[in-house]
């Protein structure tokens, strides 16, 4: 039986109020001003804990959570209407609503976990380990929040105690001040928990260590301070002290629906979770369901172009190197992550419509009314295909020809209530973060191989090629790629493309796609395949270029742009509003 993280009703009610308090930073329902050493005991410290959990949940779409609408504000994802994703057609501005939603999430955590770590840090050392056991996990949930917001806005207002009123007007505080603090932190607190929670959706050692290596990543990629290698050792050190307390699943698909997940090895390799169930209080989403068919969902996101791209072939080779690549059959001899993450034009698909009794199936079809179904009397038949037909949203009609298969390859349970747990850290990350850190302090050695190969060896891809060993550009290439193919739709890549600084040549063109309803991909020519060599820094990093056959093929976001103001979203105007002192003035 699945369980989420249970808080009482007082605490719960009063995490909630946090959501609704005049600012994002005060929690004006703070028990531990309200109840004199309410957090001072190992039950209460528990309680106060555990009523920050919920506040992960924060919804940026209609119940789906910011770790899943993340990657949609890069190239790498689209949203159903043209010129919606963040970086095309100027939707990039102070009054953008999900860019509000974010802020006020994160800083919904922070000022419950403020709450609770002021009330307790004064009695922390006389407490028991499982007191301090959640002492630390307010810090690692704080650590979070705060990540969050400097990846997303870089200087951030940073406060690590409940605030009053007058204090609300500091301002913003430089990143680098932040993230040194964090790190620090986090280390001090790391051993009193254990290195795998005994209950799942709980923080532990191997998540403070993973966000450490994922905080100091950040800034060495950015060399803040002009500290970009100790940074990098950082990150590396922390990574490494994860090894050896984790592994990864057996199956990477397992590791994104009901079934999978209830596998031990799926448990060892999902470090941290936002938890769902169907008992009791139910906790539900939409993710699969808003990523799938019309015919059996909504298509309301769908991955790019460049993603699919990315993928190689089976043979370990980019496919405008690899013999194994079609053109007229793009999803064939692909990497095995490919179809556990993507599906495209005369792919099988699996879905219910019930509570996993009857799973179904259908064929993708971009291009015809009808398409075949399976099963009608336990045989496939011909119906109409709503993709093509329908006049909804579809990724014929919206998308560029492919559905995310991530959280929605799902036979046990309707796609609309889901109840599959929805990754916020896992081992694969921290072995590729501890591969890049590695090649980016210039120590290529068997350590970096390894863990790259472990992410590719699950995969049922070849191991690091002897032409790259030794080379950082073409290491550097590798761990770019593995990290794409391997994590994206988990929110990863809305920082990666911050730190690569790959925004200008990621949003420079429009989003091509499938080719058109009069070429078909029979129609394409075998020499049609994408050019990664448009520029060094193309190649580097995987960007297709379709300008020599962009006649053929559908396009949507015509009005794409970049401008290095992006880099960094607009604090919300509401935000500004409220305290003078914040500002944006390249917005």
């Amino acid at each position: 039986m699945k369980k989420i993280i249970r808080v009482t009703g007082a605490i719960m009610l009063a995490a909630m109020s946090v959501l609704t308090s005049c600012s994002d930073f005060l929690d004006r329902d703070n028990p531990a001003y309200d109840s004199k050493g309410f957090f001072t005991t190992d039950e209460g410290l528990k309680q106060g804990v555990t009523a920050i959990y919920p506040l992960l949940y924060f919804d940026m779409n209609w119940a789906v959570p910011a770790c899943i609408v993340l990657d949609h504000y890069t190239a790498y994802g689209l949203e159903q209407d043209e010129n919606r994703s963040i970086g095309a057609g100027g939707s990039l501005n102070p009054d953008n609503a999900k860019i509000q939603a974010f802020w006020t999430g994160e800083y919904a955590i922070i000022a419950r976990a403020n709450s609770v770590i002021a009330g307790a840090k004064d009695a922390v050392e006389s407490l028991g380990s499982e007191g301090k056991q959640y002492y630390a996990e307010a810090i690692v949930l704080r650590a979070y929040a705060y990540y969050n917001l400097v990846s997303a806005f870089g200087d951030v207002p940073f406060f690590t105690a409940p605030i009053t009123v007058d204090q609300f007007k500091e301002g913003r505080t430089d990143k680098k001040v932040i993230v040194d603090q964090l790190i620090e932190e986090l280390g001090s607190v790391a051993d009193d928990m254990p290195w795998t929670a005994t209950e799942r959706g709980r923080v532990d050692r191997s998540v403070a260590y993973g966000l450490i290596a994922r905080i100091a990543l950040f800034a060495g990629s950015f060399d803040l301070g002009g500290e970009g290698k100790d940074y990098f050792r950082i990150s590396a050190d922390a990574a490494n002290k994860v090894f050896g307390h984790r592994s990864l699943a057996k199956n990477f698909q397992d590791l994104f629906n009901v079934k999978g997940q209830a596998k031990s090895d799926v448990r060892n390799e999902a470090m941290w979770e936002l938890m769902y169930t169907d008992n009791g209080t139910k906790k539900l989403h939409t993710v699969g369901y808003g990523h799938s068919s019309r015919n059996y969902g909504s298509s309301v996101r769908f991955p790019s172009s460049l993603i699919v791209d990315t993928y190689e072939c089976t043979d370990g080779k980019r496919i405008d190197e690899s013999p194994l690549y079609d053109p007229h059959h793009p999803t064939w001899n692909r990497d095995p992550r490919f179809r556990g993450t993507l599906a495209g034009h005369g792919d099988t698909v699996n879905y219910t419509n019930t509570d996993g009794s009857n799973p179904q199936k259908m064929i993708l079809n971009t291009y015809d009314e009808k398409t075949r179904f399976y099963p009608r009397r336990n045989a496939w038949y011909n119906a109409a295909n709503v993709d093509v037909t329908g006049t909804s949203p579809s990724l014929a009609n919206n998308g560029v020809g492919y559905l995310w298969q991530k959280y929605a390859n799902e036979t046990e349970e309707q796609l609309m209530s889901s109840t599959s747990n929805l990754i916020l850290m896992r081992y694969a990350e921290v072995l590729l973060t501890y591969a890049e850190a590695k090649i980016e302090l210039g120590e290529l050695d068997e350590t970096v191989y390894n863990a790259i190969n472990q992410v590719r060896k699950r995969a049922g891809m070849p191991v690091v090629s002897e032409d790259r060993k030794g080379d950082i550009n073409k290491m550097r290439q590798l761990v770019r790629r593995e990290r794409k193919v391997e994590l994206v739709l988990e929110g990863l890549l809305f920082v990666d493309v911050r730190r690569w600084r790959i925004g200008d040549l990621l949003n420079a063109s429009p989003s091509y796609g499938q080719p058109l309803k009069t070429v078909r991909y029979e129609g394409l020519a075998d020499t049609d395949i994408p050019n990664f060599k448009t520029s060094e820094r193309h190649d580097l990093n995987d960007i297709a270029n379709y300008d020599a056959y962009k006649e053929k093929l559908r396009v949507r976001d015509r009005n794409r742009f970049w401008e290095d103001k992006f880099m960094w979203w607009p604090i919300p105007r509401v935000e500004c509003d409220r305290d003078p002192s914040l500002t944006n003035p390249d917005y």
